[in-house]
């Protein structure tokens, strides 16, 4: 008898969770993984392109390529070159002949307009960094390790219960006295359940989530409609006329009044402009999806610690309205499961009660324990 009460004993000494390590409060994820794989593809993708456009720039020299007359000295074709890359004004004629003018400074502005969208899309990362995961993070700290806490406050009750148990004389006394505890929630964790239950009631993590991505959103469309004005009104006219008859020139009569110019870069800027605008349509409805997250709960992991005494937050239907700190949280403890080290325990142990031909023997992680622990020769059934 004494061998199996050791067994027992050691038994449950391995069931209880090692103490957190102080890593636990680095190693913590504030961003869900769709928001961080966002982060990357929204900023960093035009500042990867807006890189290869410079370094074409710098690699090719000149941008543009005019055709001079044949008078011109080499000088002089740098000139006008270099005029017209400066001025980037197109000179035509409308269908009645008129002369018209129409700029193409866009054309020379895009590559730092990338950079603008890029700084545009870490807007949204900057606003929940430095108004919510703060809070984020306490909050996060807080929860797991309570979770953990729980866990092992159950296992330490099952040492206790059979270290009594074998001392007293009269084991159904024991067991009554158990049913009455159970029945009038002495094994409950008032202080975790409650705080859970004051975050349904608070709204600004949720908020700040929401506003981060219509933000998001808002930054999007607003670069695609961007883009398609560009590929409506510039993106089709690589070749333009150009006049150099201005200032000093003005009087020169050996030169001609419209001189052709090709942009040596225009295919490149139509290749880079195609790239981010498809890629920011396609993550439009990843934004959306993120939002929708918050219209319904994760039930999955608060009905696993359901096996804890008396935590309901489930079965006394306290969630309510998705839309509230607490489904938040329960989305980012989803994504630091890895920190929560009494998840797969208790996982584990959900999933052996439904293997059990018995199921109304095991209600709480305390039952599992004490069957383990070969108490239930004199457990009686639960009622």
């Amino acid at each position: 008898m004494s061998l199996s009460h050791t067994a027992a004993e050691y038994m449950l000494s391995d069931a209880l969770l090692p103490d957190p390590s102080s890593s636990r409060a680095k190693g913590l994820r504030l961003e869900l993984p769709s928001d961080r794989l966002l982060k990357f593809v929204t900023v960093g993708l035009p500042l990867c392109l807006v890189s290869l456009a410079f370094a074409r720039e710098f690699s090719a020299g000149s941008q543009i390529s005019c055709f001079s007359p044949t008078n011109f000295t080499g000088k002089q074709s740098a000139y006008t070159d270099t005029a017209c890359w400066d001025s980037l004004i197109h000179h035509g004629f409308d269908a009645e002949g008129r002369a018209i003018t129409k700029s193409l400074w866009a054309l020379k502005v895009f590559p730092y307009s990338l950079l603008v969208v890029a700084v545009l899309m870490y807007l949204p990362y900057l606003l929940w960094r430095y108004a919510a995961a703060p809070a984020l993070h306490s909050d996060l700290l807080f929860i797991i390790d309570e979770l953990d806490k729980s866990y092992n406050r159950s296992v330490r009750l099952v040492q206790h219960m059979k270290k009594v148990q074998q001392a007293s004389a009269e084991p159904e006394q024991f067991w009554e006295e158990y049913e009455r505890a159970r029945r009038e929630r002495y094994f409950e964790f008032p202080l975790l359940e409650r705080y859970l239950t004051c975050k349904q009631h608070a709204h600004a993590l949720v908020f700040i989530y929401i506003l981060r991505n219509l933000l998001l959103l808002l930054f999007l469309a607003a670069t695609c409609l961007y883009l398609v004005f560009l590929h409506l009104n510039i993106f089709f006219q690589d070749e333009f006329s150009c006049s150099i008859k201005t200032g000093l020139l003005q009087a020169e009569p050996h030169i001609p009044p419209l001189i052709p110019c090709k942009l040596v870069f225009f295919s490149v800027f139509q290749l880079i402009s195609l790239s981010v605008g498809s890629v920011y349509v396609l993550l439009i409805p990843v934004v959306i999806y993120n939002a929708l997250q918050l219209c319904q709960w994760d039930k999955g992991l608060l009905s696993v610690y359901e096996m804890l005494p008396a935590f309901d937050l489930l079965s006394r239907r306290m969630l309510t309205c998705p839309l509230n700190d607490l489904n938040i949280i329960l989305l980012f403890l989803r994504a630091n499961i890895s920190e929560l080290t009494s998840f797969s325990r208790l996982n584990a142990v959900s999933a052996l009660r439904e293997a059990t031909a018995n199921k109304e023997d095991i209600d709480t992680v305390i039952d599992f324990m004490t069957l383990l622990a070969g108490l239930e020769t004199t457990k009686p059934k639960h009622q």
